[in-house]
């Protein structure tokens, strides 16, 4: 990524920022709202957070080991407790996958999950891009609970 505009560092140390706003997002919920709240047929928080969960340290896992397993739908976590516990493995999970991966093998496609053959570049942005999609509807929910949402700049 030598014409690039990040590199692998720069990307990482942006994903890791929208995560720790996305983390600050889920402690801003009150625990019985992170769990039922829900607007207009959308799902409640804690569960898009768990897909969130499901998704990018797997996924990173999978392109680095090469291997191909559908992704869990769904994690079972049942209290605020578990689910910013499983945050925090996780990111340190990112961490360590994220950086074996050369700069060099982005644009070469990987069937994330056995389903998304894609450059490794656009699966990492898509990790980065759904998390941001689902922290606005935790927004959302937080402003309809009355609730200030973390600043989304202080990454």
């Amino acid at each position: 990524m030598k014409d690039g505009i990040l590199n692998p560092a720069q990307l990482l140390e942006y994903f890791q920022g929208h995560r720790r706003v996305t983390r600050k997002t889920i402690e801003k919920f009150p625990e019985k709202d992170l769990f039922e709240f829900s607007i207009g047929g959308m799902r409640p928080f804690s569960q898009m957070i768990e897909e969130l969960l499901a998704i990018a340290g797997p996924g990173l896992k999978q392109i680095v080991e090469k291997t191909q397993e559908p992704h869990a739908e769904s994690l079972g976590l049942s209290t605020k407790e578990e689910i910013l516990k499983c945050w925090d493995e996780q990111t340190e999970i990112i961490n360590t996958y994220f950086k074996q991966i050369p700069a060099e093998k982005f644009p070469e496609k990987f069937n994330l999950y056995g389903q998304y053959n894609l450059p490794i570049i656009h699966s990492i942005f898509y990790f980065i891009n759904n998390e941001i999609h689902h922290r606005a509807q935790g927004f959302t929910y937080l402003r309809a609970l009355g609730i200030e949402p973390p600043f989304f700049w202080e990454m």
